[in-house]
């Protein structure tokens, strides 16, 4: 990697003599509370890039699943409506959202066979992401701590954190097609718990969990006393004709926080159009409640225009079936990523059943990596190639990455073809 030039820092002339010397001022720091976060898809190396681009080079970039810079466009019929609603959009809405949003949304858990919902339960956020931090943030408080699954989204770690709990991360095993390891999750269960993530299809890794495993993991959130944040915002990108199973629907009798939205769905990312729905057992978790109903109205409410765009892609036809069904752009696009990523030598990778991405490993006899942030940072230098290193998704090993198989064929083709020949590089330096 380059080495950036030090600044020349100006040597001031003499005071004036009797001149009063200015005041030091301490350094500002940030929050002790971000100790722990991090967000490593926008992370050091995406800086990096960024310095590469002015530069004037042109940078491929796997390393987030941002649908409109690969020519994916949002639904036609959503922008309409957008557009022809952008005047009644001026004010406030009410804090939880407008009411056809929520309304479209009561529709689609009735959809999914979640039972119970009322248009009280949901709240329209400005992405999952902003209502991930809201129920982290209503929930904890020091010490708390929260189980998510390793690799995760990596915002779910850092929300947890954020909030003043301790996020602990429970196993999901690659040798198993990526699924929970139940054993490991209930021996990571303390008295501190509150509760448990599940992302399902997952992201990074592509998984999407059968019913028995969702049950089982209900089976200890009951057990336990554990509240369940279910994150299914992929879970219309599925493949090879699977299906979905809502944790919701099978959870009546356990509080379950669903979540989901526009962004990957839809293509729709920057709209930031998400909901988060409270569903099953409800009757003990009232002062929670109150505590998501005072932060929803302390943000005043989600942006409006992107609110309206829920219900026509909620109720109108869904272009995503043709993307990930066989002969679909996205699905032809996994399949070839998934070819090529395993041809080159010692790379391995579990086939994703959803999502827009894969987590291949790097089998360390042949590619002994002790940093991957820096691996890949040797990547982006030489190849122009941008991607996330593994423990950037809480992995413990540096042994993964993830790949965005985004692109159209020629430009995944040429993507894959720069991070064969550079892992080809790796290995003859390395004598393996």
């Amino acid at each position: 990697m380059s080495v950036e030039p030090k600044l020349r820092v100006a040597v001031p002339p003499e005071q004036t003599k009797g001149q009063a010397e200015a005041p030091r001022l301490p350094q500002v720091r940030k929050s002790a509370k971000l100790a722990n976060v991090c967000y490593d898809i926008r992370g050091p190396v995406l800086t990096r890039a960024k310095q590469m681009e002015d530069e004037g080079h042109k940078i491929i970039k796997l390393n987030i699943g941002n649908l409109a810079a690969f020519g994916f466009d949002a639904p036609e019929e959503i922008q309409m409506d957008m557009i022809r609603n952008l005047p009644n959009s001026a004010g406030y809405s009410d804090s939880k959202g407008i009411f056809a949003a929520r309304k479209a949304v009561m529709h689609y858990t009735q959809q999914k066979q979640i039972k119970g919902v009322t248009i009280e339960d949901i709240y329209i956020g400005n992405g999952v992401s902003e209502l991930i931090v809201m129920a982290m943030n209503a929930l904890l408080n020091v010490g708390d701590e929260v189980l998510v699954p390793a690799p995760d989204y990596p915002l779910w770690t850092a929300a947890v954190s954020l909030s003043g709990g301790r996020p602990v991360h429970y196993l999901c095993d690659e040798a198993k097609g990526w699924l929970p390891d139940l054993d490991d999750m209930r021996a990571r269960i303390t008295p501190n718990t509150r509760a448990i993530v599940v992302i399902n299809p997952n992201n990074p890794t592509g998984a999407l969990y059968p019913d028995e495993i969702l049950r089982g993991i209900i089976d200890l959130a009951r057990e336990f006393g554990l509240i369940l944040y279910a994150d299914e915002v992929y879970d219309k990108v599925l493949y090879d004709g699977v299906t979905h199973t809502s944790m919701a629907s099978l959870s009546e009798d356990v509080l379950t926080i669903v979540f989901n939205g526009l962004s990957k769905n839809y293509r729709s990312c920057g709209y930031r159009a998400g909901w988060m729905v409270v569903c099953g057992d409800k009757r003990h978790a009232q002062d929670y409640i109150e505590g998501l109903n005072m932060l929803a109205s302390m943000r005043l409410c989600a942006n409006v225009p992107g609110q309206y765009a829920i219900q026509t892609a909620l109720g109108g036809y869904q272009s995503i079936d043709d993307l990930v069904a066989e002969g679909g752009r996205m699905r032809r696009q996994r399949d070839l990523a998934y070819e090529l990523i395993t041809a080159i030598p010692g790379v391995s990778c579990v086939k994703p059943k959803a999502t827009l991405y894969m987590f291949p490993r790097l089998d360390p006899k042949i590619y002994p990596i002790e940093d991957d942030q820096a691996f890949i940072a040797e990547l982006l230098e030489q190849e122009r190639v941008l991607l996330v290193q593994g423990t950037g998704f809480n992995w413990p090993h540096p042994d993964h990455f993830r790949l965005v198989f985004l692109p159209h064929e020629d430009d995944l083709r040429d993507a894959i073809g720069r991070v064969a020949r550079f892992l080809e590089s790796y290995r003859k330096r390395h004598g393996t």
